[in-house]
């Protein structure tokens, strides 16, 4: 089972540019929770520090997508460096102003334009699908190595940025995010060989990717997705606070994300089985199902059983996701195509912060869950209204 994942790492290259872009990508997961710890630590209020965070994640959000348009126009290299650039000199320019004690507006102008920063989970996997091309066996275990990657940033990222910005000075969780992220993405773009090339696509490639069929449905699906992934981190720290342990919720959030990895591995060892929208209904269907138990968790002990089951569903999703991506866009506009359900995601993953915790703070942390499980069932609902045209977008 595990030959596959050797065998993705045969051509050469693939095992730099999959390295330089874990490194490239782990701030991601840095950069958010760095801000709130460094202006917190610094003596300023919470709403701002969140405030400023938000700033930071929703213009990624929305620059992100348009970055990447850039890539499938002029190639990765000649546009990543620039953007990458640009996000390093607007983190320091936002670590200056809170140094400094610069006005309130100036830390949102620097967290706005800190958005730029590429989408590099999307060029990742674009090269991957440039490699593995012909091989939809391999690609399938490549994007799945990718979502076990990613849990991974998400569990080691928000640690380290803690504990630097903690434990050393106040600004060192987002200087480090900013270091890991020009030296990562410096590594990955020097890394010519493994590029994709740039494609001539049709003239409505021209425009958005959005305009590909099925393509906004699966951002609407992944919104609701990263919703309920969102929503589970929030109200499990409300739930380990109410039972007076708090400082476990890091831990449980840990085994969320621990099954969410290991449901990926084995995902990718297997391969793909079925229609990519049957698997997808599937996948977002057993989300739901492993979801609702959270409502009527006892305790911390039953608590942790139960989220390394819910996470168990959430990487076969994203898997699934990005092999209908693959199938529904074009080479022309792939990267672009990932970089909108990574959008999607992240907005999603903010709106369940800002849910479950205005639901935590009028009904009480376990009804904080309730969110996450409204979430999971509309996504399912998403995809089940959008099977249709998504069958009918696959074939075409």
């Amino acid at each position: 089972m595990l030959s596959d994942y050797r065998r993705i790492f045969s051509p050469a290259g693939s095992l730099l540019f999959s390295a330089a872009g874990f490194i490239s990508r782990l701030p991601l997961s840095m950069i958010g929770v760095g801000i709130v710890t460094m202006l917190s630590q610094l003596g300023g209020e919470y709403w701002l520090a969140g405030s400023v965070s938000a700033t930071q994640a929703l213009a990624a959000a929305a620059v992100g997508p348009q970055i990447s348009r850039l890539v499938d126009r002029h190639g990765q290299r000649r546009v990543v460096l620039p953007a990458t650039a640009v996000t390093v000199a607007a983190i320091c320019a936002l670590l200056l102003c809170a140094h400094f004690a610069a006005p309130d507006w100036t830390l949102f102008v620097a967290a706005a334009v800190a958005g730029c920063m590429p989408s590099m989970g999307a060029l990742v996997r674009s090269r991957w699908a440039e490699m593995h091309r012909d091989s939809p066996w391999l690609l399938h275990t490549a994007y799945s190595l990718e979502s076990v990657l990613d849990e991974l940033i998400y569990v080691v990222g928000p640690i380290l940025a803690i504990a630097l910005s903690s434990k050393v000075r106040a600004g060192a969780g987002p200087l480090a995010a900013a270091v890991l992220l020009g030296v990562g993405v410096l590594l990955f773009a020097v890394q010519g060989r493994t590029e994709p090339p740039v494609r001539s696509g049709p003239r409505h490639a021209r425009g958005s990717a959005l305009r590909t069929p099925g393509l906004g449905l699966l951002v609407l699906t992944l919104t609701s997705v990263g919703a309920s992934y969102g929503a589970v981190d929030v109200a499990t720290v409300a739930f380990a606070g109410a039972h007076h342990h708090k400082a476990l919720s890091g831990l449980l959030l840990g085994l969320y994300a621990l099954g969410s990895g290991l449901a990926g591995a084995v995902v990718g060892a297997i391969g793909p089985r079925g229609a990519l929208t049957r698997r997808l209904l599937l996948s977002v269907g057993a989300m739901v199902a492993a979801t609702a138990p959270l409502l009527f968790a006892p305790g911390l002990a039953a608590l942790a059983g139960m989220l390394f089951v819910a996470g168990m569903a959430v990487a076969p999703t994203l898997i699934t996701t990005m092999g209908l991506v693959d199938h529904l866009a074009s080479a022309a506009q792939l990267t672009e195509s990932i970089t909108w359900i990574v959008s999607g995601l992240s907005v999603g993953v903010a709106l369940g912060y800002a849910t479950a915790g205005w639901v935590v703070d009028a009904a009480g942390a376990a009804a904080g869950y309730r969110v996450p499980c409204a979430a999971a069932l509309l996504a399912a609902s998403t995809v089940c209204l959008a099977l249709p045209r998504l069958t009918r977008a696959g074939a075409r």
